[in-house]
């Protein structure tokens, strides 16, 4: 009797178990493993100053971190996921003004607008922008940390976009 009672018991433990499907990722990626394909389309840089490199870098930063932290393959139109979008801003300004009037610090900010489409469910499309900036030293000219420092900003954008897209923060 003890051991057609340890049977069942773990016999239940073993269903319950199979018949849970659960998706593990290093990344924290919770993506559902009915969707395959991701379209990421060019972003069109329509701020007021434009560095001309900027589009191509955002667009290659979302897509290598798509293919590098999922299973997605990338296609050129119609994925199940699908991320649209533009550079709406991007600026440098003076902040942390000293006692001489004179700013210590420099703010490089950059703003885009992501248009999201799931075409498995719709409750997860969005529209929003994302805004990030990089202090830097009044000292330094931009043209001379701005690769440093546009390195950091599309980063931070990218995760943005990663988190809000494939880890639903």
């Amino acid at each position: 009797m003890k051991r057609y009672l340890i049977n069942i018991v773990f016999g239940i433990v073993i269903l319950t178990i199979t018949s849970c499907k659960i998706n593990y990722s290093f990344s924290g990626a919770s993506i559902p493993p009915e969707v395959k394909t991701i379209s990421i389309h060019y972003l069109k840089n329509v701020a007021s100053l434009i560095k001309p490199t900027l589009s191509q870098q955002l667009t290659d930063a979302l897509r290598e971190r798509f293919t590098s932290q999922t299973n997605l393959n990338q296609v050129n139109s119609g994925g199940d996921f699908d991320i649209s979008g533009e550079i709406t801003n991007y600026t440098t300004a003076p902040i942390a003004i000293q006692g001489n009037q004179t700013a210590a610090m420099n703010r490089l900010t950059i703003t885009i607008n992501i248009k999201f489409v799931n075409k498995l469910n719709e409750k997860q499309n969005y529209e929003t922008s994302f805004s990030r900036y990089v202090d830097y030293p009044s000292s330094q000219s931009l043209a001379s940390v701005e690769s440093s420092i546009l390195d950091e900003v599309i980063g931070y954008l990218v995760d943005d976009v990663f988190n809000k897209t494939a880890v639903n923060w």
